[in-house]
């Protein structure tokens, strides 16, 4: 069973818009097969199997339903890291003690550059106790407008979902690495402004 994508163990095609009543009825229905109550005159070695099955099978579950750790499951069945997950990234972060960096799209670096900036300007202020009322205006701007990013990447990832399954029922390579490409840099977008918008909250909070 280890060796089952999460698509297949639901009996699913590797689409990215799924019937989520029916995962969920699916999920439940497997998991009682797997209740520990089953297995309980079961020799030891039953037991665990029973056990990893159903811990798979709630890692699967948990993924699939939301879209986004979907997405970027499908992609890894592909072969394709995301930047933000790259281990490498992550191990050299570690190693010295750093935050792992994101490469800035090139057309927010100058935006972003500004935020920062700001950001840095509204801590220093706050720490001097002279708070600034036009800084905190102006990052709740940038909040507001990156928050506007996030929603038209989320509609923009839905049409290529979209695209995606369709690809896929056709059987069309060139259709569905168009659509992969495509995710990689809108997700690794995402993924930047989503950060950034953190760092804003946690600055007006």
């Amino acid at each position: 069973m280890s060796a089952t994508d999460y698509f297949t163990l639901f009996g699913l095609p590797q689409h990215l818009h799924l019937d989520l009543a029916a995962l969920e009825k699916t999920f439940y229905a497997q998991s009682r097969k797997l209740h520990p109550d089953r297995f309980a005159a079961q020799p030891a070695a039953e037991q665990q199997a029973a056990l990893a099955a159903s811990s798979q099978l709630n890692d699967a579950y948990r993924t699939l339903r939301d879209p986004i750790a979907r997405t970027e499951y499908l992609l890894s069945l592909q072969g394709i890291q995301l930047e933000e997950q790259s281990r490498a990234a992550t191990d050299a972060a570690k190693a010295s003690g750093t935050a792992k960096k994101q490469v800035a799209p090139p057309d927010l670096l100058e935006e972003a550059f500004e935020l920062n900036m700001a950001l840095e300007e509204m801590r220093a202020a706050q720490s001097a106790q002279h708070p600034d009322p036009n800084t905190r205006a102006d990052i709740e701007a940038a909040r507001e407008k990156f928050t506007a990013m996030l929603a038209e990447i989320q509609q923009q990832l839905e049409a290529l979902w979209s695209q995606w399954d369709t690809a896929v029922d056709a059987n069309d390579a060139p259709a569905k690495d168009a659509a992969k490409l495509a995710m990689v840099a809108l997700l690794n977008r995402r993924s930047y402004i989503r950060n950034l918008v953190r760092d804003v909250n946690a600055a007006l909070e």
